[in-house]
């Protein structure tokens, strides 16, 4: 009988999507009646329009199970723990007190949910960005009251991102919190969709690896880290491509400052680069593939990245294996599974 040596480390998955009934009744009425002009909505989520389809049906199943089933996956993966993020695009198609309300709301089931399971679940706010001083508000209540460790924002809030200053009250209480804000993909806005459609490349494929490394680099040109300076960005899909770009990203940008090309570029305190190594952390949601991981590993420090499966959009028990399998040390590859997620979301 072979025995199998006891792991050294937990495994900590840090995107794992959830939605509660309430929303995703929300999400089939705007299907049904066609109320929100978001054309990447109606692509992400049309399918459920023909949930009977056996894959549409499996997910919108999964991801409102916040107990057994979930469990029982983890189990059979070999998932210690989940870090729940309300999927995309969540709250932010609604109107301000709509989003708002079902902020607070998905907050409070969040938590009941991870006090059942405190050893198996963790979590991160929802916000609602359409109403920044309620969306800073409720993420002060969901770190200090409910125990959640950051905020989830699903990239642009109908086509507006953050890097606008009208949004900042977010990042001033996520600095002061010492809390983290995972900016999830979603798909491209209306305004940059159109290509995107035809192909069928406006999701997971391709689309929101645009869409939110543009939301990541907006971020940076408009110098929110040197307002905020603790601020901290979790990414996943190991950067949504920005780490292959550093050196095109600084070179270029320091051009575009020198010839003062554009208002909207300023002069920053570090290159684009540094933010991107001191203000960001990453998760390899989506990409169990060894290369990428080192490389993004090697140039942002073992410290920065993390462990993470993207359940239930991709849930392969046999990529957990392959990770398993990764050529680190036994320290590198704790601080990979476990370590970091917990320093990072102070689990």
């Amino acid at each position: 009988m072979t025995i199998t040596a006891p792991r050294a480390y937990k495994r900590i998955a840090t995107e794992e999507g959830w939605a509660t009934p309430e929303m995703m009744k929300m999400y089939v009425k705007i299907l049904e009646t066609k109320s929100i002009n978001d054309p990447g909505f109606y692509s992400l989520w049309g399918f459920f329009g023909q949930s009977q389809a056996p894959r549409a049906l499996d997910l919108f199943n999964r991801i409102q199970d916040m107990g057994e089933r979930r469990l029982a996956d983890m189990d059979a993966a070999g998932i210690d723990m989940q870090l729940l993020l309300l999927t995309s695009p969540g709250v932010q198609v609604f109107d301000a007190p709509t989003a708002t309300a079902l902020a607070i709301s998905t907050n409070d089931q969040l938590a009941a949910t991870i006090a059942k399971h405190p050893t198996r679940f963790a979590g991160l706010a929802a916000v609602a960005p359409q109403a920044p001083q309620a969306a800073a508000r409720e993420l002060e209540r969901a770190v200090q009251q409910l125990g959640l460790k950051g905020a989830v924002i699903n990239s642009h809030t109908q086509g507006e991102y953050l890097d606008d200053e009208k949004f900042w009250d977010i990042f001033a209480a996520a600095e002061a919190l010492d809390v983290p804000i995972y900016i999830h993909p979603n798909t491209p806005s209306p305004q940059m969709i159109e290509p995107f459609l035809s192909r069928c490349l406006d999701a997971a494929i391709y689309g929101f690896a645009a869409e939110t490394g543009l939301h990541a680099l907006r971020l940076i040109l408009s110098g929110v880290f040197d307002r905020f300076p603790k601020l901290k960005i979790v990414l996943g899909h190991l950067g949504e491509g920005l780490p292959y770009w550093l050196y095109r990203i600084d070179f270029m940008h320091a051009g575009i400052v020198r010839s003062n090309r554009s208002d909207g570029v300023k002069a920053l305190k570090r290159k684009p680069s540094d933010y991107l190594r001191e203000n960001f952390y990453y998760t390899n949601s989506g990409m169990a593939w060894e290369p990428p991981i080192t490389y993004v590993q090697k140039l942002m420090g073992h410290d920065r990245v993390m462990y993470a499966m993207d359940y239930p959009y991709q849930y392969v028990a046999e990529e957990v294996t392959a990770m398993d399998n990764l050529p680190l040390s036994d320290e590198h590859k704790k601080m990979f599974f476990q370590t970091n997620a917990e320093m990072i979301f102070k689990l």
